[in-house]
């Protein structure tokens, strides 16, 4: 997964909205899910092409892009009932004589908008790539412009959802939020809501495939976005062309263990990369000479916050322990953004300290910008789906007692994380889920490349193994001796060169890839 809004775009993730490139396990769920296309649905009408909806504050579109929605059933064990809109974009890149078909594309999150995807990903593939695909972008079901739910939440930041403990392990007050959460959205939205899971945006995605015409349709997939292009192979084998899943989910562990399971060690296997660049300016930073000083330093500055918060000038929000640990998830998302982070420390120990600078000023607020949402969405659009997806998938534990326990153990092994993967969430009130956990087919044709970092702070390298096993030979897995969660364009030729290969010509390494060429800080 992913954590602020825009943060599983490539480039600098700007935003207190922590979106998800987080984590989504899938609760070892062995029991098929329904039928791919659930009852019988009519075809689909062919998707109208007109202008797009505006983008946020500060964005633009390229001309080229056009959009459209497709309307697809709530619950496709009942086409015949309440129909919702699914927002979908199209970049026109194929050339004639060399197109193959389209290139379906998917941020991740849970809960990110996609429409505008393709003109990211165009920046960054090669010729080669674009000559053969036609892109397409969608925001998924429930998701901005595709008829976007919200839960009416008074914190609408996906961060506020993060369950931190108190600043002594107690995890009372986050027992209250967790159901308050559940109970907001039950009164809100309603039963509903259970109808916005991965399964079924997997089978809008098939809805997609057959309105634009094509017998198959290739795949990008980011974080999340991974997950769910293995629902969707699982559940429509005979129309998966090629499929690219980058940042990986390991598909057993969707939701909980996800979380829990894997959250605090991609942490800790990334945040070294970090605590290098501070160390490497340790004469005017002054936060340690080596790692393991830099980490101590961290460490008691998110206790220090956790007991007292401190007002960050010129805004109405504190700087407290959940913040400094949720935006050094952000900015450890990318390689070009650790000396950003180093500086962020630095502010905020200068801040509790009453030594700000106008330099830490600066890179506070370049750090804690808000970023707008879409015009015409709900504020906690993302935040209500990142729910909605995450609980909706799988059951979660209901037992407190359970939570507490764990959550005690996980502070102490992977103090990073403070406990915060390990305790409860609103998913432990949630409804139950309205199908069971898909189940991904292992084998089948040959035509999945999974490109996964060593450390990856999101979705950490055990993912990525956890995906390729689940997967069997149907896949094929490209390794990079990098810190990040992204992959591809991130400095590694090795990996670039074994993608672009694999979708102009469908060539999958034959054994799994080590590459140890990437550029890092």
């Amino acid at each position: 997964m992913t954590i602020a809004r825009g943060s599983t775009q490539r480039g600098f993730p700007q935003g207190r909205r922590i979106a998800t490139a987080l984590l989504v396990s899938a609760l070892a769920g062995t029991a098929p899910v329904a039928c791919g296309a659930g009852a019988k649905v009519s075809q689909p009408d062919k998707i109208v092409w007109g202008r797009c909806p505006p983008p946020a504050e500060g964005q633009t579109r390229d001309p080229r892009l056009a959009c459209g929605t497709l309307e697809v059933p709530l619950d496709y064990q009942n086409p015949g009932g309440v129909k919702i809109d699914v927002a979908v974009s199209r970049l026109p890149t194929a050339q004639p004589g060399k197109r193959r078909g389209v290139l379906l594309l998917n941020p991740g999150g849970p809960g990110s908008g996609g429409l505008g995807m393709p003109e990211t990903m165009a920046s960054t593939l090669s010729k080669s790539v674009l000559d053969r695909y036609d892109l397409i972008g969608f925001d998924p079901r429930g998701v901005e412009h595709s008829t976007p739910q919200s839960c009416g939440l008074r914190n609408p930041d996906v961060s506020g959802l993060f369950p931190y403990p108190a600043a002594d392990g107690s995890i009372t007050e986050n027992v209250a939020l967790a159901e308050a959460g559940a109970e907001q959205c039950a009164d809100t939205v309603g039963k509903n809501l259970r109808y916005y899971n991965t399964a079924n945006t997997a089978r809008d995605m098939d809805r997609i495939r057959q309105a634009l015409g094509e017998k198959d349709i290739s795949y990008w997939g980011q974080s999340y976005g991974t997950y769910l292009g293995a629902v969707y192979r699982s559940l429509f084998q005979d129309h998966t062309d090629r499929m690219v899943l980058e940042g990986n989910v390991d598909p057993t562990k969707v939701w909980a263990d996800q979380v829990a399971g894997t959250w605090g060690k991609g942490m800790a296997d990334r945040f070294p990369d970090a605590a290098r660049v501070a160390a490497a300016q340790a004469s005017t930073l002054e936060l340690g000479t080596n790692v393991a000083q830099v980490t101590r330093t961290y460490l008691a500055l998110a206790d220090r916050l956790d007991r007292t918060p401190v007002a960050i000038p010129g805004a109405s929000a504190s700087l407290d322990g959940a913040l400094l640990r949720n935006m050094t998830y952000v900015l450890l998302l990318h390689d070009n953004t650790l000396p950003v982070l180093a500086k962020f420390w630095k502010a905020a120990d200068n801040l509790i300290h009453g030594s700000t600078t106008a330099a830490d000023t600066a890179v506070l607020k370049q750090v804690l910008a808000d970023t707008p949402a879409p015009p015409g969405i709900p504020a906690d659009n993302q935040a209500t789906m990142f729910m909605a997806l995450t609980c909706g998938d799988a059951e979660w534990p209901r037992d407190v007692g359970g939570y507490a326990a764990r959550t005690t153990a996980d502070r102490k092994k992977w103090p990073l994380t403070a406990g915060m993967p390990a305790n409860i969430w609103a998913c432990a009130y949630w409804n139950k889920p309205v199908e069971k956990t898909a189940e991904i087919v292992k084998g089948g044709p040959r035509n999945t490349l999974i490109l996964q970092n060593r450390r990856d702070n999101a979705t950490p390298w055990e993912s990525g193994v956890g995906l390729h096993k689940s997967l069997g030979d149907g896949s094929a897995f490209v390794g990079v001796d990098n810190g990040g969660h992204f992959v591809y364009g991130e400095g590694s030729a090795c990996a670039d060169k074994a993608t672009v290969r694999f979708l102009t010509t469908g060539h999958l390494p034959d054994e799994d890839v080590y590459c140890t060429d990437a550029t890092q800080e």
